[in-house]
C-alpha cells in the first residue's frame, strides 16, 4: 500500500509529531508532503528514512498549490491519500480526487469547542470544513470528544471512526540522572517544586494562569516548554508579578533531542507535576505524557482522560482556572515523588494507533466498514481525590 500524507507544516507540535510516530509503526509505504514550514519534524521523519517534499504553499489563498499538489499525488500513484490539520484538509481532499484517488482519509486533530487549530469556528470555517470532508472517504476523529463534535457539525456518524492519539510510554519513563542533568541546563535548582506546561504558547493554553499562581506558591518553579506569539506576553506578566526569575521558558522542544539538547522526556524528567490549565483541548496529549513520566497533573480539560471511565488515571485532578492554585498547592503538598504509571497510558499506545488506523485504511480502499473492535478498558485503579477539585 502506498500512502502519501499531506501537513499543513512540519515544525514542532503534537500533530506532527504524532504523524512521525505512527509512521514508524504502519504497514505501509508512506511519504510526506508539508503544505508549508518544512521545520524540525521535517528534518526528523528524513532521518528515519521517510522521503518529505515541501509544496511552497505562500498562504491559505495561494490557489496555485491545488494543481501542483494534484499533479505530484497523479505522479506518485498513490493508493490513498491521507491529509492531516485545517488547511491540508481542504487542498488535500480536492487534490487526491482531482488526481483519481478515491481513497481519501482525514485525521481531525485540534477541533475545540469554538476553535480549530486556534481559529475561530465562524459560519464560513465550518462550511468550508463540510464541503470539503464530503469529498474524503472517512474522517478520523483522534478523541471520543471530537467524533462527537464532528456529529453535532453535520458529519455523518458512519463516516467517522475514532483513532486515539498514541505515544511510545517507554520513552517517558523516569530517569533520576536525567532529571538532575535537566535541571542543571535550565538553571533550576535541583531541591526546588517545579511546575510544568507543555505546549504551543498561545492565549487558548491559558498559561497565563499558571504565571498568575506562582506568587501564592512560594518558592516554586514554573517550566514553560513550547514556543509561540505569546511569549512576549507571559514574560511580561511575570516581570509584572514579580515572579520572572522563577519562569523558565523552554522553547520550543522535539520529541527525541538533537545534539546533546533537552527532549521532552528531559523535561518532563525535570518536572514535579504537569499543569495543563487550557480549557479547550481536543485530545491532552501532553497530559497523557505528563502520566507516562509518573507527574501528577492538574488540568481544566483533557478528554484523553475523560472520555475513560473514572479510576483510570488516578493523581490526574481536574480543576477550572478558579480553583487551579489550589489544586497546585494540593499537587504540592502531597507530593511523594514519582507516581505509578496509571492505566490510562496503556490505553493510548502507538502501536494501538498504528492498528486501527490501518484497519480505517484497509476499509477506504475496500468500500467496506472498518472493524476496530473496542480499545481493552484498562484495569480499575483506586482514584484520588483532592479537595475543592474532581480526580479523575
Amino acid at each position: 500500500m502506498r500512502v502519501l500524507h499531506v501537513i499543513t507544516g512540519l515544525g514542532v507540535g503534537g500533530a506532527e509529531q504524532q504523524l512521525r510516530l505512527l509512521l514508524a509503526e504502519l504497514p505501509a509505504s508512506c511519504e510526506v508532503v508539508t503544505l508549508t514550514n518544512p521545520g524540525a519534524v521535517a528534518d526528523g521523519l528524513a532521518a528515519d528514512g521517510v522521503h518529505v517534499r515541501h509544496l511552497g504553499m505562500s498562504g491559505n489563498r495561494d490557489l496555485s498549490a491545488l494543481p501542483r499538489l494534484t499533479r505530484l499525488i497523479r505522479q506518485g500513484r498513490y493508493d490513498l491519500v491521507h491529509t492531516h490539520l485545517y488547511r491540508a484538509c481542504l487542498y488535500g481532499r480536492a487534490a487526491a480526487r482531482l488526481a483519481g484517488v478515491r481513497a481519501v482519509v482525514a485525521t481531525e486533530h485540534s477541533l475545540g469547542a469554538a476553535t480549530i487549530e486556534g481559529r475561530p469556528l465562524g459560519a464560513g470555517v465550518r462550511a468550508l470544513y463540510l464541503a470539503s470532508e464530503r469529498l474524503g472517504t472517512s474522517t478520523v476523529a483522534v478523541s471520543a470528544t471530537i467524533a462527537r463534535r464532528l456529529r453535532e457539525w453535520g458529519v455523518p456518524a458512519r463516516r467517522i471512526h475514532v483513532v486515539p492519539n498514541g505515544i511510545d510510554a517507554d520513552r517517558f519513563r523516569f530517569d533520576a540522572l536525567l532529571r538532575s542533568r535537566a535541571r542543571a541546563l535550565l538553571g533550576l535548582p535541583q531541591d526546588a517544586y517545579v511546575i510544568g506546561g507543555v505546549g504551543r504558547l498561545v492565549a487558548g493554553k491559558r498559561f497565563d494562569v499558571l504565571i498568575r499562581a506562582l506568587p501564592h506558591l512560594p518558592g516554586a518553579h514554573l517550566l514553560l516548554v513550547g514556543g509561540g506569539e505569546q511569549e512576549a506576553v507571559l514574560r511580561a506578566l511575570a516581570a509584572r508579578r514579580d515572579v520572572a526569575g522563577r519562569v523558565r521558558f523552554a522553547g520550543e522542544c522535539a520529541y527525541e533531542g538533537a545534539g546533546g539538547g533537552l527532549d521532552l522526556p528531559a523535561l518532563l524528567a525535570a518536572m514535579d507535576v504537569l499543569a495543563s490549565p487550557s480549557a479547550d483541548e481536543a485530545f491532552g496529549l501532553a497530559v497523557v505524557e505528563g502520566l507516562a513520566a509518573g507527574l501528577p497533573v492538574v488540568y481544566a480539560t483533557c478528554p484523553a482522560v475523560d472520555d475513560l471511565p473514572p479510576g483510570r488515571a488516578p493523581g490526574a485532578v481536574r480543576a477550572d482556572a478558579a480553583a487551579f492554585t489550589d489544586a497546585l498547592r494540593a499537587a504540592r503538598g502531597s507530593a511523594a515523588g514519582r507516581l505509578p504509571v496509571p492505566p490510562a497510558v496503556a490505553h493510548y499506545t502507538i502501536a494501538s494507533a498504528a492498528a486501527r488506523l490501518t484497519a480505517v485504511y484497509e476499509a477506504a480502499l475496500h468500500g467496506t466498514t472498518p472493524v476496530l473492535g473496542k480499545q481493552s478498558p484498562p484495569p480499575t485503579s483506586d482514584t484520588s481525590v483532592t479537595s475543592g477539585v474532581s480526580a479523575r
